[in-house]
């Protein structure tokens, strides 16, 4: 069903039971969030909040909450669009396939933007102190739009398809902000946005921008898409709305039609404010940074608005489908854009960008042994392009060595690298580089490391299933077993890199005196049996709180040149540090409300059977 709004698209979910009204008086203020997450986890049915206090608009969280409900919603339009993606990837598979690519030609150009006056966004306006001020975690800064669509063009232009569309996080409420005039913009200088506001620095002409929230189901997805060359995200919403993508232009800023809500306003290019913290995706608060700040202008709504949020928190959170749904679109782009590699993973329960795993490919090379060779090209290549820059460790496996190597099979690929990496050759850094603005495991803000473990020929080692038998040094209390190959060792808390020196080239001699070579990962946690409880604890407190450069070390552990490796274990000591960010935690008291709003009586209380 091609969708016309939001409030249509709510509609058609509530008749099939995917959907849940829920008209008892909720509190936009972490209550919502503390609702959502609990339903999200249950992979529970998407939430109608018709009564938000201090709001007269109803709210819409968790619509994409299921890969089954994403899917649904774009159940007539999602084939099409990943035959014309394909298409984008292999233009001749028209030529071998045409009966089968025979409607991908058209689907494109019926996507195609179309300017119309009809606008029912237009219908009133607001402020933002009228608006669900969702905030999610206790110590967020305040209110945030959690799904905008940010839509810009360069300084002179309204050709629609030299604009961008992204989503950044908005801070609507607290800090330093002029409430219902001014909004926090969250982005960085590289991203479409940046280089639109680069170009405004040099002009005199004012940097007007959109916030869009809601429409159809598609506009929201349209704005994280990562697309292909040449095909822009407002296309790429038509085409999946079923539709082309209406809007026009008010006093200068662009409208999208079937939106929701629309705020305009002007970027200052001389202001920038403290913005945050923000309850991440990484499963901490991003801290306070200083951003852009948007002068509102005004704030225009549907007659039937319905306000669209989701709660963003350790993961999987509902924003992990999206990533399900790239792969699902792109996922046959991948010798296109990154030649030779034939899977990618950038792996959710670790934060998405904090660990991505790959499977290469090299060519046979007769009478020598078979080292990493293409696929060190290959990870270069990740690691300079797209989002996948933004990996910190990237694992990358010889696809010929195993033909059904699958990264997103992550415990067994784990043992395929396991079974096979040789720490004294097979580890290759990055020092002294960026890293995700989110991510605070590293030296400074968005400052750090990355390291590439490469990973090419046959079993040198059999993994361990047991918790082997050694005596732990003194202070070490805890040694647990991951999974085959992985110890968790804690006991010690991290005090400083000085201490965290010595403390580690004592445990690493310790360690030298036992049998581990079936034990080639060793993880230094602040609760080994927490980490070891399940593959997402372990992933998400190892990855998310370690830097290469920093937390990497080895048993028996060497310099050859300029470089490093070890002949024993690698040790990841992913202690919490000083000055990681804080990890989210829900208020206890609004935890206890909202027991008993799903209590048995109570009026929550059918939901997550729902």
């Amino acid at each position: 069903m091609a969708y016309r709004s939001l409030a249509q698209a709510a509609s058609d979910l509530e008749r099939t039971g995917q959907l849940v009204r829920i008209d008892h008086p909720v509190d936009a203020d972490l209550e919502m969030a503390e609702i959502h997450r609990r339903v999200q986890e249950a992979d529970g049915p998407a939430l109608l909040f018709t009564r938000v206090k201090g709001s007269p608009f109803p709210a819409l969280s968790n619509l994409y909450g299921t890969y089954e409900r994403a899917r649904y919603l774009f159940r007539d339009t999602l084939p099409l669009v990943e035959q014309v993606v394909r298409l984008k990837g292999d233009p001749m598979a028209i030529l071998r396939h045409p009966w089968r690519f025979r409607q991908a030609p058209f689907a494109a150009l019926h996507g195609l933007p179309r300017h119309r006056r009809h606008a029912p966004v237009l219908y009133g306006t607001t402020r933002i102190d009228q608006l669900p001020l969702v905030k999610s975690w206790p110590d967020d800064g305040g209110a945030f739009v959690t799904l905008p669509q940010v839509v810009t063009l360069p300084p002179g232009s309204r050709r629609i398809m030299s604009s961008n569309v992204g989503m950044y996080r908005i801070q609507l409420s607290g800090n330093d902000y002029d409430l219902n005039r001014e909004v926090g913009m969250h982005y960085q200088l590289h991203r479409g946005i940046g280089v639109h506001h680069t170009a405004y620095n040099r002009s005199d002409e004012p940097f007007r921008a959109t916030i869009c929230i809601g429409g159809p189901p598609a506009n929201a997805f349209s704005a994280i898409m990562p697309l292909p060359e040449g095909l822009s995200e407002l296309t790429f919403a038509g085409m999946l709305n079923g539709h082309r993508f209406p809007y026009h232009f008010r006093n200068g800023h662009f409208i999208a039609n079937e939106a929701d809500f629309c705020i305009t306003g002007t970027i200052r290019k001389d202001l920038l404010k403290p913005e945050g913290p923000f309850g991440d995706h990484l499963g901490y608060y991003s801290l306070r940074h200083d951003f852009p700040v948007m002068e509102v202008e005004n704030v225009y709504h549907r007659k039937d608005a319905i306000w669209h949020f989701t709660v963003v928190g350790r993961p999987p959170q509902e924003d992990s489908i999206f990533g399900r749904l790239i792969h699902d679109l792109v996922g046959d782009l991948l010798p296109s854009e990154f030649p030779g590699i034939r899977d990618v993973h950038a792996v959710d329960d670790s934060g998405v960008h904090p660990l991505l795993l790959a499977v290469g490919s090299e060519r046979y090379m007769p009478f020598r042994e078979p080292v990493p060779e293409e696929i060190l090209t290959q990870a270069n290549h990740l690691l300079g392009k797209g989002q996948t820059t933004l990996a910190k460790f990237l694992i990358i496996a010889d696809g010929s060595d195993h033909p059904q190597l699958d990264a997103h099979d992550i415990p067994a690929f784990f043992s395929h690298v396991l079974e096979r990496i040789r720490w004294e050759r097979d580890l290759h850094f990055q020092t002294q580089t960026t890293m995700d603005t989110l991510d605070y495991s590293g030296s400074g803000w968005n400052a750090g490391s990355k390291v590439v473990m490469a990973c090419r020929g046959q079993v040198v080692r059999t993994l361990g299933t047991e918790v082997p038998s050694i005596t732990l040094p003194d202070g070490w209390q805890q040694l647990a077993l991951v999974r085959p190959g992985i110890l968790a060792l804690s006991g010690v808390p991290f005090t400083g890199y000085d201490e965290a020196r010595i403390q580690l080239e004592k445990l690493s001699s310790a360690l030298a005196s036992f049998q581990l070579e079936s034990y080639p990962l060793i993880v230094l946690q602040d609760d080994a049996g927490f980490a070891a409880m399940n593959m997402s604890n372990f992933l998400w407190t190892t990855f998310t709180r370690t830097n290469p450069s920093h937390d990497i070390h080895g048993v028996r552990s060497f310099y050859q040149f300029k470089h490093w490796g070890c002949t024993g274990p690698l040790i990841l000591d992913a202690r919490t540090k000083p000055h990681h960010a804080p990890p989210l935690i829900p208020d206890p008291e609004v935890k206890k409300k909202v027991d008993t709003l799903f209590q048995r009586g109570g009026p929550l209380s059918g939901v997550l059977s729902s």
